[in-house]
């Protein structure tokens, strides 16, 4: 998609701090971050939501967990925990339409999650 900004990170026309790349997956550091650690997980493949993922026939939501997993460790907040969210349509604040999955974690994070 031509004016989606994560297809750009991906295809490297904007520049990204990436922490992880596959195939499938890239995971690039928030420039505008809620946490120490805050990390963007996306498909590279465009799809606007977790809905439309969902719809494909292979597992590439369990490659997006896997990935994010992987991070986790690297990032030395598995231990002490960390937070995976994705946002989907307008109510669900979802701002960038490329499904993605924000990795937090660095700190004590709050219970509240609205």
């Amino acid at each position: 998609m031509s004016d989606c900004v994560f297809c750009k990170i991906v295809k490297g026309e904007i520049p990204s701090t990436r922490v992880y790349e596959d195939e499938e997956i890239l995971a690039f550091r928030d420039v505008n971050p809620q946490a120490p650690t805050h990390i963007l997980v996306v498909p590279k493949e465009h799809m606007a939501n977790v809905l439309a993922c969902a719809e494909r026939k292979d597992d590439l939501i369990g490659k997006l967990f896997k990935a994010a997993a992987a991070i986790a460790r690297e990032q030395d907040v598995a231990e002490t925990g960390f937070r995976l969210v994705t946002n989907c349509g307008e109510h669900g604040a979802q701002s960038v339409h490329h499904l993605h999955i924000h990795l937090l974690g660095g700190r004590q994070l709050t219970e509240r999650m609205v």
